[in-house]
């Protein structure tokens, strides 16, 4: 069923506010997805701060040129077209695409958008192959944990020592 005019223009300011304040975007072309693929993708879209969004490649245009996005043609891309929008990690919507991707041939990247830019399909496939942010976050935790944690080992076998010994002792007294 044809949308009217009031839902395309709901759907654009929706599109306009959100490409306002995102980190990254990923086009997808998901011909071929079934709504239950869909619903799968937005839900793993969500669990990393980010939104699956499907709408018209006209729709989709008109909220990158008011965004002020420029040297994006949503109209040369082919197939149907989705968004994958990140608002916390960069690398976040690269990684849904991908990920999904391994296990549904159906959605496919096209390209994406990092620093009001246009990156091509080879760029958002390195993307996706970064650590994301968590990863990051968690590895350095465990780097910096790393030496106190050798420290305290270090310190807890000199008191252990020093026990063994006292015990040494205590056993010869008696």
């Amino acid at each position: 069923m044809p949308k009217s005019k009031t839902q395309k223009k709901e759907i654009l300011d929706d599109l306009i506010k959100k490409l306002g304040n995102f980190k990254a975007a990923v086009f997808t072309d998901y011909k071929g997805l079934t709504v239950a693929e869909a619903k799968q993708v937005r839900i793993l879209a969500k669990k990393q701060n980010a939104e699956y969004i499907v709408a018209k490649k006209t729709l989709i245009q008109k909220a990158l040129d008011a965004a002020k996005i420029k040297d994006i043609n949503v109209k040369d891309m082919k197939g149907n077209i989705s968004l994958i929008i990140g608002f916390e990690d960069e690398i976040g919507p690269a990684k849904i695409a991908a990920e999904f991707g391994k296990t549904h041939e159906n959605l496919k990247m096209l390209g994406g958008i990092m620093e009001n830019k246009f990156i091509d399909l080879d760029q958002v496939v390195a993307l996706s192959k970064i650590p994301g942010k968590m990863e990051l976050l968690t590895s350095l935790v465990g780097s910096m944990q790393s030496p106190i944690r050798g420290f305290a080992t270090v310190l807890a076998g000199n008191l252990r020592g020093l026990l063994t010994a006292l015990n040494a002792i205590k056993e010869q007294k008696i």
